[in-house]
This record gives structure tokens, sequence and C-alpha cells, in this order.
């Protein structure tokens, strides 16, 4: 069994898998208390991987499994796609992870990856398995706390997906600004892709992925465990 650790920036989630099938996930806190318990309940892991975008210090997980078993995804590993990228060594894990989903999920077709989370990000891999670049722009919290920290009035707004195209009140207009704002974004830049890409296969995942799935009027594939199943894959790629 493989334990896949990802680790976002507003979240850190675990994912079980036996022989590439994923089992279970769970959210957690990285502290010592809860992963012992986890590893407690889950003698069968064998191997630990860890897609980690926010530096977190995970020496703590040496003294509960075996540190040789423990792996930290960096640029240095063998990807099963090619890169042409001008700065792979700045190339995030959760986009490395993305790319290697698409690429197993969806073996020679052109495949644009929207991750909606902390930050959105858009990920092309061509259907010659190469991941030719991508896009990054700030995500629903981001933006609900740009407002609050670059204005002298405007509060800091919980998120919430409205179908209002205009508020009634500060909130609910804040509220509709940052829901259709990214949600035109993604609807635009859906268009953009599909004007250079033929046959273009389309992924929304993270948060909000279900959702938005059912309103933008694209065929599109809603995969909320896109990332960890690229992660295992690329465990068992390098593995290998």
């Amino acid at each position: 069994m493989n334990l896949i650790i990802d680790a976002g920036n507003s979240a850190v989630k675990l994912a079980f898998f036996e022989e590439g099938k994923l089992i279970t996930t769970q959210l957690i806190d990285p502290v010592f208390d809860q992963f012992k318990g986890v590893l407690d309940n889950n003698p069968k892991v064998e191997s630990i991987l860890i897609c980690d975008v926010r530096g977190i210090n995970w020496s703590f997980l040496d003294s509960i499994f075996d540190a040789k078993r423990i792996f930290i995804l960096d640029s240095s590993w063998k990807f099963p796609f090619r890169v042409d990228y001008q700065s792979p060594e700045t190339l995030g894990t959760d986009r490395i992870g993305l790319m290697a989903a698409a690429s197993k999920m969806y073996p020679k077709q052109n495949v644009l990856v929207i991750d909606v989370g902390s930050c959105i990000t858009y990920d092309v891999l061509t259907h010659e398995n190469v991941y030719v670049g991508g896009m990054i722009s700030p995500g629903y919290q981001m933006r609900y706390k740009s407002l609050k920290e670059f204005t002298g009035k405007l509060p800091l707004i919980m998120h919430n997906s409205i179908k209002n195209s205009f508020g009634k009140d500060t909130q609910t207009s804040i509220q509709a600004g940052v829901f259709h704002g990214v949600f035109y974004e993604i609807q635009g830049q859906i268009v953009h892709f599909r004007e250079k890409y033929t046959d273009l296969t389309i992924i929304l995942t993270g948060g909000d992925c279900l959702q938005l799935s059912k309103r933008l009027k694209n065929p599109i594939f809603a995969h909320p465990n896109f990332l960890v199943k690229g992660l295992d894959f690329i465990l068992e790629h390098n593995k290998k």
C-alpha cells in the first residue's frame, strides 16, 4: 500500500492506494500525533510519497515510519512524460503530479488540466506526451484576501458559489465578483486553449471542480482526486 501526502496551501490530504487503485482519502493536520494514529491504523503502508507546496518540516515522520521508504517529490525524479519547460527545477510538484495523471489516464491526447486551489493552474500535456507549460493565476481565497488587504474598508468574506450575477450588499457583491471572475476566467481560458490545440480534453480538479464543471458549457471531466492519482503513478514509475 502507498500513502500519498498532498500538502497544499490550504489543507493536507492523505490518499491510500493499493496496486494503483485509490482506496480512501482524508484531510489531516501535519502533526506527529495524527500521523502516528493514521499509520498505526494502516500497517500495510509500505511507501510514503510527499508532494509539498507549503514547505512543512516532515522530519517527525522518521520516528514513526521507516525513513528509507519516505520520499519527497522534486524535479529530479523521472517523469512519465517529457518536459518542455525552461526552468524544470522550479516546476511545482503539484503540477508534475497533475501531468502524470494526464499521461496515465488520457494517453495520446491533448489535455488541459485546470486545478482550482489556492492558485488556479492551467497546464497542457500534448498528444505526444510532452508537457509544454501553462499558466498560474490567483484562486478564490487569494482574491478575497487581496480585497481585504489592499482596501481600507472592504471586509474579508467567506467564499460562496452563487448564481446571481450581481450582489445586493457588500458581502454578496464581493462573492459574486470573485465567483464570476473565476468562472469567466476559466471559461475564457478554455476557449483560448481550444484555439491552440485540436481535440482538447479538459480536466477540472481542485476544491470546486464538481460545481464549476456543471456550469461550464464545454465538455469537461471533473476529477477531485486527479492529483493524488498522478502522484501514485509517479511513485510506482520511479520504483520500477
